[in-house]
C-alpha cells in the first residue's frame, strides 16, 4: 500500500529541501547605512561627539535597530537550515540562538559561543577538522565589537 500521497519521489525530495540562506549582501547595506547615518548625526549635532549620547537622532535608532533586526532573523535562519539539514541534530535551536543576543551582557559571550559551537559541530561530521572553533567564535565576536565600537566612536 502507498502512503505517501500520490507523490513520486522526486517531488518528496523537492519538498524536503533546504530553505535559502539569508541574503548577506543586505546586512552589508544595513552596515554601511548605519555608518552614513552616524556620521550625518554627528555632522548635524557636533554636540553628540562630546557628550554620551543618551537620546539617538530617530533616522539614526532606526539604522541601529533595522540593522538588529536584520542581524537576529540571520542568525534564526542559518540555525534553521543547520536544523534542518542535519535532521534535528544541529544542538543549539533557532529561536534560542536568536534570542540569547539580547540578554545583557550574556549576550556578549553568546555572540563567541554560538560561532564556536557551529565549528565543533561540522568538525564533529567531518573525517579531519576544517574550523578551528576558538578562531570561528572570535573572528565573530571581534567582527560585531569593531561595528559596535566603530558606530558608537562615529556617533
Amino acid at each position: 500500500m502507498d502512503w505517501s500521497g500520490g507523490e513520486s519521489r522526486e517531488q518528496q525530495s523537492e519538498s524536503k529541501a533546504l530553505p535559502p540562506l539569508p541574503r548577506v549582501w543586505i546586512g552589508y547595506l544595513l552596515g554601511v547605512a548605519t555608518m552614513i547615518a552616524a556620521m550625518i548625526a554627528v555632522t548635524l549635532h557636533p554636540e553628540l561627539a562630546k557628550e554620551p549620547l543618551l537620546i539617538p537622532p530617530l533616522y539614526l535608532f532606526l539604522a541601529k535597530f533595522i540593522s538588529l533586526i536584520y542581524w537576529l532573523v540571520c542568525v534564526y535562519e542559518y540555525h534553521v537550515v543547520l536544523a534542518q539539514a542535519t535532521a534535528g541534530a544541529y544542538p543549539i535551536k533557532p529561536l534560542r540562538a536568536a534570542w540569547f543576543h539580547l540578554i545583557p551582557i550574556y549576550g556578549l559571550y553568546w555572540v563567541f559561543k554560538w560561532p564556536r559551537e557551529l565549528a565543533r559541530f561540522v568538525n564533529s561530521r567531518l573525517e579531519a577538522p576544517l574550523m578551528r572553533p576558538d578562531r570561528t567564535g572570535l573572528a565573530v565576536f571581534i567582527a560585531l565589537a569593531v561595528f559596535l565600537c566603530w558606530t558608537a566612536a562615529l556617533a
